[in-house]
């Protein structure tokens, strides 16, 4: 079973694991306001590399976040840009290296008032960090209304003040930053929906931790790449056949026949060397006459999906895309599971056991993968809606259930049941399209049938379903467009750094 690489490149940090990363690189010899002159430089930097010289408001919190905004104002004013800085309560109030920085900045500290916006200047959020444990009220609040009412340009310093960093849920109001600069590695909140939505552009900087101290940290959350399975795409032995590329089932339903058949060409075109749909007798021949390099075999109930899964050779199952909801789904998705090969649960298949979970999630064996929008999760995890972290409620689905969580979204999350997970967001608002998501489940079955592991096979799917909305473009997209895409999509992904 070929297993996802992680790379270091790639980690995403909470927030307490980024505290712990600070701490590391100080016990390694690196003090602290080092770390923060270097942070301040690299807000400063990315100012002048994408804004022509004019004013600029710094607004700086009483904290660590604050202290870079000293230093961002600091190198500003040394390259001669207008800069004002406020500050939220007093100077002297300040401590530790955030009172260090305020030290180093010679020019006034005015306190915070809406003046400070006045003339529309470019403004430097340095409020609050990404810890931030209560809203945001008062006069911060009031700027950061005036800030998006007039749609300020803005470059947030560590996440947009009031974007928490781990759940990405909104501390009561939150910027619209043009630009946001975060350090050593990115938080789970940076690519949440609201992250997505506030942060604007996300620049990574290097402020002098080394590498070496995420051994220590162990993280567990990586950002989705190629990077991280491409490898496994890779095929290149001359005596392959198409029972070498795996064979996956799909179980079809009699109304909504266009999923399944979405299912089944997003499968081959994933790489899969043969794909069966199995169809209710009813709607043998509407099967038949689709696309010819769609197998057909007909299946009446859980009790003939079970017989057609004594071969062997069906080593990746999908169950779900237009399957319909009743006990032939349900017995059809407990079949494949008690053969122990890879399968993949989606739509119909997962609401079958909104009423049963207990029953699904004891049945789950092996390399099962569940692809639930955030409905289809509501309906089988009910007791995990209120964690307001979709990357911990897709870690507690994972444990819960035993298989690997996709749950989709503008923020896709895979996760493991170990506690492994990725986040997604190569990705289009053009994929919010019916049949999209059935073109995802038939890519992941794909590629299943090749022998990657749930986990990796999932993360992959989510990466080049993205990757093939991307290319064709938004708005005007339609599922029917993914399929011929997905050719290009793997060569991009081979083809990445």
């Amino acid at each position: 079973m070929r297993e996802l690489k992680p790379r270091d490149d790639l980690v995403i940090l909470t927030c307490a694991e980024m505290g712990r990363a600070d701490a590391a690189a100080i016990a390694g010899g690196v003090p602290g306001i080092d770390l923060m002159e270097a942070a301040g430089r690299a807000v400063a930097d990315a100012v002048t590399a994408h804004h022509a010289r004019q004013p600029v408001v710094v607004l700086c919190g009483p904290g660590n976040n604050g202290g870079d905004g000293f230093v961002a104002g600091r190198h500003l004013q040394a390259r001669r840009w207008p800069v004002r800085l406020g500050l939220l309560g007093e100077r002297r109030a300040l401590k530790g290296d955030a009172a260090w920085a305020a030290a180093t900045w010679a020019g006034e500290a005015a306190p915070l008032t809406l003046d400070l916006l006045d003339g529309r200047p470019l403004v430097i959020d340095a409020l609050f960090g990404a810890g931030l444990t209560r809203p945001i009220q008062g006069i911060a609040g009031d700027l950061i209304d005036r800030i998006n009412g007039e749609a300020l340009t803005t470059v947030a310093v560590d996440v947009p003040s009031g974007l928490h960093g781990d759940s990405g849920e909104i501390m009561g109001r939150a910027p619209m930053a043009t630009r946001t600069v975060t350090f050593f590695r990115a938080k789970p909140g940076h690519y949440s929906l609201e992250g997505l939505r506030r942060c604007g552009a996300l620049e990574v900087a290097d402020i002098g931790i080394t590498p070496t101290v995420l051994r220590e940290i162990a993280p567990r959350l990586w950002l989705n790449a190629p990077a991280l399975w491409q490898s496994h795409l890779r095929r290149t032995d001359r005596g392959d056949h198409k029972y070498a590329r795996g064979h996956a089932t799909i179980l079809a339903g009699e109304i909504a026949t266009g999923a399944a058949r979405l299912a089944a060409l997003g499968a081959r075109r994933a790489g899969a060397g043969l794909v069966t749909i199995a169809t209710p007798p009813a709607a043998l021949a509407v099967y038949q006459a689709a696309e010819p390099g769609n197998l057909v075999t007909v299946c009446k109930d859980g009790d003939a999906f079970a017989r057609l899964l004594e071969d062997e050779r069906r080593n990746a199952i999908l169950v779900g895309p237009g399957s319909g909801v009743g006990e032939r789904t349900r017995n059809a998705a407990l079949a494949a599971l008690a053969t122990r090969r890879p399968v993949v649960l989606d739509a119909d298949a997962i609401t079958v056991f909104a009423r049963s979970p207990a029953e699904l999630f004891a049945a789950v064996q092996g390399q099962a993968l569940l692809t639930p929008h955030e409905g289809e999760f509501r309906r089988l995890f009910p007791d995990l809606v209120a964690i307001p972290a979709k990357v911990e409620r897709a870690r507690q689905a994972a444990r819960l259930s035993g298989a690997t969580v996709l749950l989709k979204g503008s923020d896709t999350v895979i996760a493991a049941p170990d506690g492994r997970a990725v986040i997604n967001v190569h990705a289009s608002p053009g994929l919010a399209t019916a049949g999209a998501g059935d073109v995802l489940a038939g890519i992941a079955a794909g590629l299943l049938a090749q022998g990657l592991s749930a986990f990796a096979a999932a993360a992959a799917a989510a990466w080049l379903h993205g990757d093939c909305a991307l290319r064709f473009g938004h708005p005007g997209l339609i599922a029917e467009d993914l399929v011929g895409q997905i050719p290009y999509a793997l060569q991009a992904a081979l083809a990445a750094n």
